[in-house]
């Protein structure tokens, strides 16, 4: 596989994408592979449906503004919103990255990610909130978790964000498409980072590139690997 064009993995192509039926746009060379895990599930008794697919760099930007200005939610491991208006510099970013990725950072941009739920669990009606109780235990979406550990390594899925590992929260409906994100994973290097948000400035720009690479170790590249 060749490698990834700044452009495309830094959301700002969509060259590489295709249009599903309910409208959400995913990497063309996935489209298969997720048919055949819908299929899969199926057959359990599972309705894999999509939340959230590509995002480009410009709604990523949204919502992080949205975020540092403190008009959108801004949430802790327990689930309490943040104060972030009291909250500045480094501890800041912190505070935002434990959900919301850097644009030109997120994993969304590249197609092959997709934020999940089973529509068969739960009334049609239903808003999933994708918050993990959702996910755990007694919630409506615990067995799909619970069936994404046994058989989404077969259609070559994986879950980057399945554990906290000190960087950015769990996320078990966050799925990955392994042969094509992780090449774009080693193809994110922290200049192309940094060139991307030189070239396109975004809410605390001098804070953000001031710790950048200290964010790029522990949100962007620290991740649960594909087995």
């Amino acid at each position: 596989m060749t490698t990834p064009a700044a452009e495309m993995l830094t959301g700002w192509s969509q060259d590489h994408l295709i249009t599903l039926a309910g409208g959400h746009l995913i990497h063309c060379k996935m489209q298969m592979a997720w048919q055949q895990l819908q299929q899969a599930a199926a057959a359990d008794d599972i309705e894999l449906k999509i939340v959230s697919a590509f995002r480009s760099f410009q709604r990523q930007a949204a919502i992080w503004q949205a975020k540092c200005e403190g008009s959108r939610p801004v949430y802790n491991l327990a689930q309490q919103q943040v104060p972030i208006s009291s909250l500045s510099g480094l501890a800041k970013l912190e505070a935002i990255m434990l959900y919301s990725a850097i644009p030109g950072a997120s994993r969304h941009h590249w197609g092959t990610e997709l934020d999940i739920y089973d529509a068969a669990a739960v009334p049609k009606n239903y808003q999933p909130q994708l918050i993990p109780n959702e996910y755990q235990d007694a919630g409506p979406f615990a067995k799909l978790s619970q069936w994404l550990n046994s058989e989404a390594s077969k259609y070559g899925f994986f879950r980057p964000y399945q554990f906290y590992r000190g960087g950015v929260a769990a996320e078990p409906w966050h799925l990955s498409y392994a042969p094509i994100a992780n090449s774009c994973m080693r193809a994110l290097s922290l200049d192309t980072l940094h060139q991307c948000l030189l070239q396109h400035p975004i809410a605390e720009q001098q804070t953000v590139l001031a710790n950048l690479k200290q964010l790029y170790q522990c949100y962007v590249i620290n991740i649960c690997e594909d087995t």
